[in-house]
């Protein structure tokens, strides 16, 4: 029933722009942190960023703050992330996830889309 998709993923060289779109369904967004994350072969999950999806407000994790902007659009029922200036130490899955803003957990993932970064 509820479903989300990323897409926009792709090879990339270093210093250039990429943006990934998730699509929500199933689900209204009202109430709700929509999450990105990435994840590296052989390591662990890394939170990138946030958006409230009510305020439009955003944080982001300092390893990204200053080329990742988290933004959503509300017909669409779709969150962005723009990512500026990629550097290789970017390339990684990259997943959407979302969760009420009261809960503490994360219940809803993408499949994710593969950014990957040349030098």
């Amino acid at each position: 029933q509820v479903q989300l998709v990323e897409s926009g993923g792709g090879l990339v060289q270093a210093g250039g722009s990429l943006r990934l779109s998730c699509a929500a369904s199933g689900l209204t967004l009202s109430n709700y942190l929509m999450g990105w994350f990435r994840q590296a072969p052989g390591e662990e999950r890394e939170f990138v960023g946030h958006i409230n999806w009510n305020s439009g407000g955003t944080y982001y994790a300092d390893s990204v703050k200053g080329r990742f902007t988290i933004s959503r659009d509300n017909a669409k029922n779709t969150v962005y992330l723009q990512i500026h200036s990629l550097k290789p130490e970017d390339t990684a899955v990259y997943y959407c996830a979302a969760r009420l803003v009261v809960a503490g957990v994360y219940n809803y993932w993408g499949q994710g889309t593969q950014v990957t970064v040349s030098s």
